[in-house]
């Protein structure tokens, strides 16, 4: 076709699940493992999760990889000595295996961090990532109203 041009490699698999790949696979280390193995859990927990990578910028090209269900879920971002998982709505969920243990005086975010050799109780974290798209959905739904 006459004046199409096929966009750069570096950009023909730009979609956020491949961008999160990448993010994965460039840690190359314990932090890309924990961040998978809680990617793999949240896909688990909620068939309609939404991937995305927000706030790219200079300091951060990658970005942090997002998931989304009527709004954001949680964000999983990389530290030199941890991953941490901000879940937006966090003060609003119930967390009675007590997974959160960061973030935790803020009136509205909590967070997990995981250190390297830290583990997650996988039944207690796949119950928050659905208790989190249900309040996501439910304040979506009284937002139509």
């Amino acid at each position: 076709m006459a004046g199409a041009r096929k966009a750069p490699d570096n950009q023909d698999d730009a979609t956020p699940a491949r961008l999160i790949d990448a993010k994965i696979a460039a840690l190359a280390d314990w932090r890309g493992e924990t961040l998978a193995r809680l990617r793999a859990l949240i896909r688990q927990a909620d068939a309609d999760v939404v991937e995305a990578v927000k706030w790219r910028k200079p300091s951060n090209p990658a970005g942090v990889p997002v998931w989304e269900h009527a709004g954001i879920l949680c964000t999983g971002e990389t530290y030199k000595d941890k991953v941490k998982l901000t879940f937006a709505q966090g003060a609003a969920l119930d967390d009675p295996a007590g997974l959160f243990n960061a973030s935790l005086d803020g009136n509205l975010r909590r967070a997990i961090d995981l250190q390297e050799g830290d583990t997650v109780d996988e039944k207690a974290f796949k119950a928050l990532i659905r208790a989190a798209a249900a309040l996501n959905v439910a304040k979506a739904a009284k937002r139509k109203k």
